[in-house]
């Protein structure tokens, strides 16, 4: 028995071993070639985007895959959003990120840039109907989007009154111009430039580029083992003719001399304490905290009276109307809550557009409508299960007494069921207080959103968010407390015991 077991521990190592070298290989390539983890983020046209069966392409794209043939490396690119790539950087989650990524000062000190790859600079959009907006200058007291942690969102601040509304990509800061939400939009020229030439956008002109000279560069992590074997690549590809070949493809012009080092090389790191972070960044994000819980309330509120209504219809004897009612349950639980988000606040303008009228939502109206309508699918359930667990008796004693079906429901069933309703219902309050968080994909500047901001300015993203986190479990703590609360002064056993 002994030698039997012995036998088959053998065995699983051996079948461990060779898994191991297995995967081992599998992960290296067979000459011995690096290959680097180079992050983008694939909404920038012409810069980085998909292509026709959702193919990675792009002048960026084509430039690194050069660079790696030029340097003798292979490149595995990862998506991520513009804001998450320094962050990632610093974590070392990715080796390197090429993204028409600003070199700047503030940028230097956190990650290591290669020499510059591409000259651009700012430019502003505006519709083609707009006749005040004809500078920089004349941007004072206008409504203005941006894409968050951009060179174009710094440049926004400098603005005199400007309202400055931060979208995750450009091409919503985009979006937004395009359905009348804001009088400008200040982004990279080549891309703005790109989008409108191309046809994508309809009703967008744009009065000045160049508005700031700027290089794009490729970043990498302080003291990165990488840096020079991107930029023997980069070097190699600007000598041999190649990166002349990709910019006329891409630009149908000649490229312009770029300089032969990063403009803010060797910046010193500055590095402040995590709890000076931590609790630096509280004050805006308490600002936040007013707006999330205005969110909650107003949606919780109006999604209850919906959800009430379309709860009880589910339970009606007319087919056709139970039916309309449960296609509605199924929609909105069907259909992530971000999608809801943006067919309301973003389709539903485009559309009425191509119907030939003028329709806009407020931000905030439009988050209180989505996360009302999401939240009263649930609520709908919640209400028709809390009904249909009250006995059959209940409602045939009220009959007894001469009430109607009206009265029946709102004296006797309902204050029962509601009873039962109140921790599902606080469930559905707390995870509702939490989704507010997806509304800042609209520009709007919720708890999240506030913690993003300061993010796409100091990239300290775990200090910052671990704030966020800590802010968000207080809101749910007390929430829970109240409803638990509630819950004991519904109770009749709870009050006798009281008394």
């Amino acid at each position: 028995m002994v030698k039997f077991t012995f036998g088959r521990w053998w065995r699983w190592c051996l079948v461990l071993g060779l898994s191991c070298c297995l995967l081992t290989g599998c992960s290296v390539t067979p000459s011995g070639v690096k290959t680097l983890r180079v992050a983008t983020e694939p909404a920038f046209p012409p810069f980085e985007f998909k292509g026709k069966g959702a193919e990675l392409t792009g002048f960026s794209i084509d430039l690194m895959r050069a660079i790696a043939t030029a340097a003798s490396f292979q490149v595995d690119f990862e998506s991520l959003p513009f804001d998450g790539i320094i962050p990632a950087l610093q974590a070392k989650t990715i080796d390197a990120a090429i993204s028409s990524i600003t070199i700047t000062e503030e940028r230097a000190k956190t990650v290591a840039f290669s020499r510059p790859y591409f000259k651009a600079g700012l430019a502003i959009a505006i519709r083609t109907d707009n006749q005040d907006i004809t500078s920089f200058e004349s941007l004072q007291n206008k409504k203005i989007a941006v894409q968050i942690g951009t060179t174009g969102a710094g440049k926004a601040k400098s603005v005199t009154g400007a309202q400055v509304r931060s979208f995750d990509s450009a091409y919503l800061a985009l979006q937004e111009l395009q359905n009348g939400n804001v009088d400008a939009v200040i982004n990279d020229a080549p891309a703005t430039l790109y989008a409108v030439n191309t046809g994508n956008l309809q009703g967008i002109k744009v009065i000045q580029q160049l508005l700031t000279e700027e290089f794009y560069g490729i970043a990498t992590a302080k003291s990165s083992p990488y840096l020079s074997l991107i930029n023997l690549g980069l070097t190699k590809v600007l000598e041999n003719g190649n990166y002349q070949q990709i910019y006329q493809k891409w630009f149908k012009s000649t490229p312009p001399q770029l300089p032969a080092a990063s403009p803010f090389a060797n910046q010193n790191t500055t590095t402040l304490n995590s709890f000076v972070v931590f609790f630096q960044s509280l004050p805006t994000l308490l600002s936040g905290v007013l707006i999330t819980l205005q969110l909650a309330f107003l949606s919780v509120l109006f999604g209850l009276i919906i959800g009430s209504l379309i709860g009880i219809i589910r339970l009606s004897k007319i087919a056709p109307i139970r039916w309309l009612a449960r296609a509605y349950i199924d929609f909105f639980r069907g259909t992530p809550l971000l999608v809801q988000i943006f067919m309301i606040y973003f389709g539903l303008p485009a559309i009425s557009q191509d119907l030939g009228f003028t329709f806009s939502l407020n931000r905030l109206v439009a988050g209180v409508i989505a996360l009302s309508l999401n939240s009263a699918a649930y609520i709908a359930e919640i209400v028709r299960a809390g009904i249909q667990s009250i006995e059959r008796g209940q409602s045939e004693a009220a009959q007894s007494l001469g009430l109607n079906p009206v009265q029946t429901m709102r004296y006797v069933i309902f204050p029962q069921a509601f009873r039962r309703m109140i921790p599902p219902l606080g469930n559905e309050f707390i995870s509702l207080l939490k989704d507010t968080s997806l509304v800042a994909v609209i520009g709007f500047e919720e708890l999240f959103r506030k913690g993003q901001l300061i993010v796409s300015e100091n990239y300290r993203a775990f200090e910052v968010y671990a704030a966020v986190a800590v802010i968000y479990l207080c809101l749910t703590l007390v929430s829970s407390q109240a409803i638990s609360r509630l819950e004991m002064l519904m109770n009749p056993i709870s009050k006798e015991n009281v008394k």
